[in-house]
């Protein structure tokens, strides 16, 4: 092999990170006074002192302009039930304003951040640290409330590009 190293082809890089399952979230936030929410499947726990998670948003994202401008943020854990959510959150080019109109959310207890009715869990966020990374940029965020219901409900999985479910 040489040593001039060829690019990596992004659809490729695509599909053999579509490999690795991972869970579904709806990442939201408050832009100009809306509120504005977006599918995400890359989501990880940081730390445990202080408690933080990471959120790798598209550099265009309308959340992200919301928690660029401060505003808290949650991210709710859905459910297999919760797909078609999901999908409609995932859709480039949605309105700015109502995004939340059909998706059942209630407002968080710390922040009054609205979050998703009903998910597996809930997380409230305060911005801790930001990181531009390529055309996405990663959002860790200081968690500031949380709740994990107890369900039986299967989590909704990202997996080869599809929607599917975990029990």
């Amino acid at each position: 092999m040489s040593e001039e190293q060829l690019p990596v082809d992004p659809g490729r890089f695509r599909q053999a990170m579509g490999r690795f399952a991972t869970g579904v979230a709806v990442v939201t936030s408050r832009h100009r006074g809306h509120d504005v929410a977006l599918t995400v499947d890359s989501l990880t726990s940081v730390s445990l002192d202080p408690v933080l998670l990471l959120v790798s948003l598209h550099a265009e994202a309308r959340v992200l302009e919301g928690v660029e401008a401060g505003e808290a943020w949650g991210v709710s854990i859905l459910t297999a039930s919760q797909r078609a959510l999901a999908q409609w959150l995932g859709e480039p080019g949605r309105p700015l304003h109502d995004q939340l109109a059909r998706v059942p959310h209630e407002r968080g207890e710390v922040t009054g951040v609205a979050l998703v009715a009903d998910a597996l869990s809930t997380f409230e966020c305060r911005t801790y640290a930001v990181h531009p990374a390529g055309d996405h940029t990663l959002v860790v965020g200081e968690v500031v409330g949380l709740q994990a219901r107890p369900t039986g409900e299967p989590a909704l999985v990202h997996y080869r590009g599809g929607l599917g479910e975990l029990r």
